[in-house]
């Protein structure tokens, strides 16, 4: 198959997709479509918003979408590296056998991902970057296709252990999930309240999955698309020549290389499923605000002034 008609197929698939998800899941279109185009672009997304808006159902929901193996793991302060990863025990013929945690399986939802200490979170994070885990001095690689999807509560910290910048560059997105409009909410309510239960089929495999990630790395991107993006991670450097006065101003820290990477990558994703077969500076500019959003650290002054990351971004176009 072509290339072109592969696209096509795609997007087929990606409505199909969002089809069956729509079943279970009332609006919250933007996030649903971003933690898509992250699975499609082999990334890693951190949901952000605050309990109750269906985001445990979401990625519960696009798994069985994908017919994939999905695990849940509840991140708590008393979690520990070998309760995700597995670990070694004694077996009935006295020798040691490794038995694997929740962390193998395709999609991997890490819920609350902030309430767990930082030796379990550096533990995920080997998984997140090089799709293997350690233990007991022997190394293990997770099965493709392989996708953390976290969630976080913006609200009450008490208790909580910060995502270091490290870990955080690793989510391709951060997602914020806000709340359902009025209408919304009714159609929610009423899903909910009654006895009937939705059925979500299989659209897309695991097989299906890779060939749309291999698929998406061989889409070309014109070298004015190339700079765009560059550009614009390097306008959020506050110590760079491109930065403005409100990056200067505002920003301590700006986004590393990989954001560049990720907005080219997620720009293809965006296109493809919308039928184009190169990404244009709409695409780009439709991914921004969910890659740089935690990649860009706002300084105490733009705190105290009420200067959202999203107004920074704003300026960088």
């Amino acid at each position: 198959m072509s290339d072109v008609k592969a696209i096509d197929t795609l997007v087929r698939q990606h409505l199909a997709l969002k089809k069956e998800i729509s079943k279970v899941i009332v609006g919250q279109e933007d996030a649903v479509e971003k933690v898509i185009l992250s699975i499609f672009c082999k990334g890693h997304a951190l949901l952000v918003g605050v309990p109750g808006l269906a985001k445990t159902l979401l990625v519960n929901s696009i798994s069985q979408a994908l017919g994939l193996d999905f695990s849940r793991i509840q991140f708590t302060p008393d979690l520990m590296p070998s309760d995700i990863v597995g670990s070694e025990i004694l077996d009935e013929n006295r020798k040691f056998t490794f038995v694997k945690g929740p962390l193998f399986a395709n999609i991997i939802l890490a819920d609350e991902i902030n309430r767990t200490p930082p030796k379990t979170q550096s533990a995920l994070l080997e998984a997140m970057q090089e799709k293997s885990v350690t233990a007991a001095g022997h190394t293990y690689k997770l099965e493709e296709p392989f996708f953390v999807l976290a969630t976080q509560n913006p609200i009450e910290q008490e208790g909580t252990y910060p995502l270091p910048e490290a870990q955080l560059d690793r989510f391709m997105f951060s997602i914020y999930v806000d709340y359902p409009s009025f209408s919304e909410e009714v159609d929610i309510v009423k899903k909910t309240t009654g006895n009937v239960s939705e059925t979500i089929n299989n659209v897309l495999t695991g097989e299906d999955i890779l060939k749309i990630q291999d698929l998406l790395r061989r889409m070309p991107v014109t070298d004015h698309i190339f700079e765009m993006a560059v550009s614009m991670v390097n306008k959020t450097r506050p110590k760079g020549e491109m930065a403005s006065d409100k990056v200067k101003q505002y920003v301590s820290w700006g986004a590393g290389p990989r954001a560049s990477q990720n907005l080219i990558l997620a720009a293809k994703a965006h296109a493809a499923i919308r039928g184009k077969y190169t990404p244009e500076e709409e695409d780009i500019k439709a991914v921004a605000y969910d890659i740089l959003r935690h990649r860009v650290i706002r300084n105490y002054k733009a705190e105290a002034e009420g200067v959202r990351i999203e107004d920074i971004v704003d300026s960088l176009f």
